[in-house]
């Protein structure tokens, strides 16, 4: 019944106070390292912010918050991380009646100050962590699954399944919100298996480091999960006199196959034969020229004798007519001598 009230309170503080400090509130611890990205109520804290009570502090995928509060206890926030300083009150300068740290998804490591170790309560939601001794990390889950490994001192964690006491260095349990519950066992490598997350537990692995001062020892998960190196090649042997080989005489060559004879080709189909011309009509038979008329025979001259004939006399010329008184003189007709 004692679980249930704590996992109720925690339930309605978050819903009631949600991220806003109130304006009242006095400051209870402060900021001394911040890495990446790390905000609070009023935005992205830097080194020296204060935090106040009720403030929710968140960081991002790589982020890393480390803080100290007001009577010297210590509480590192990892990558991925949400938590709320839920309940704080002041036993005097040095020292609180109770310190509550509801712890809402992420990974943790607290380091215990000067007041008595009753007044510290770390809530989550698989149960609560009653602190005994000095250091220890604890992980919770997106599903609520939380695992815790002491690293110093002792502490508890009951849930509905019942309580678990760490006694040991490197002792750890693991519990999920249904009551399901691990007996205590010394942390390894199939603890984050169990988890189902390889960055489950990152100051222990050696993902995250921490300040001088905030380091605790690494319960051989560092080593477990570091990749090793190659080993290095073996070394040559030093060469060794030997004779020379004998060198073989070489193989004849095998003779190659005879290349196989090609196929004749194939006789290539005779052509169609082509059609024969179409005979051409023969020429009409031109007309026959017309015979020419033979000649008239030509008349025979008058002083000529026709063939089968006697010649005929020809007919004495005319004599001239005289001319004029201009050729008085002459004789009037010319005559050859006789």
């Amino acid at each position: 019944m004692a679980y249930l009230r704590r996992a109720a309170f925690v339930a309605l503080s978050v819903a009631l106070y949600g991220s806003m400090p109130s304006k009242a509130a006095e400051p209870i611890g402060q900021a001394i390292r911040i890495q990446t990205q790390v905000s609070g109520a009023r935005g992205p804290l830097v080194v020296r912010d204060p935090v106040h009570r009720d403030e929710r502090i968140r960081t991002s995928r790589s982020g890393l918050g480390q803080f100290v509060f007001r009577d010297g206890s210590k509480l590192a926030v990892g990558a991925g991380s949400s938590v709320v300083i839920d309940r704080f009150v002041f036993d005097d300068s040095k020292s609180v009646q109770k310190l509550t740290v509801a712890a809402a998804k992420g990974t943790f490591r607290w380091i215990s100050g000067n007041s008595k170790h009753a007044a510290y309560e770390i809530l989550t939601p698989a149960g609560t962590i009653g602190v005994r001794g000095t250091v220890f990390d604890f992980y919770v889950g997106g599903d609520g699954t939380t695992a815790v490994v002491l690293l110093s001192g002792a502490a508890e964690f009951c849930g509905r399944g019942g309580c678990q006491q760490l006694t040991r260095r490197c002792d750890c349990v693991v519990a999920r919100p249904n009551g399901d519950m691990t007996r205590t066992r010394r942390v390894d490598r199939s603890t984050l298996r169990t988890l189902g997350n390889q960055q489950a537990l990152p100051f222990l692995s050696g993902k995250q480091q921490l300040s001088p001062g905030w380091s605790g020892t690494g319960c051989g998960l560092s080593a477990a999960i570091q990749i090793r190196p190659d080993p290095p090649p073996p070394r040559a042997a030093p060469p060794t006199k030997t004779a020379p080989p004998i060198e073989k005489p070489p193989k004849p060559d095998k003779p190659s196959k005879p290349d196989k004879p090609s196929k004749p080709d194939k006789p290539s189909k005779p052509d169609k034969p082509s059609k024969p011309d179409k005979p051409s009509k023969p020429d009409k038979p031109s007309k026959p020229d017309k015979p020419s008329k033979p000649d008239k025979p030509s008349k025979p001259d008058k002083h000529g004798k026709p063939d089968g004939h006697k010649d005929r006399l020809s007919k004495p010329d005319r004599p001239h007519k005289p001319d004029g008184p201009r050729d008085h003189d002459h004789s009037r007709y010319d005559r050859t001598p006789g």
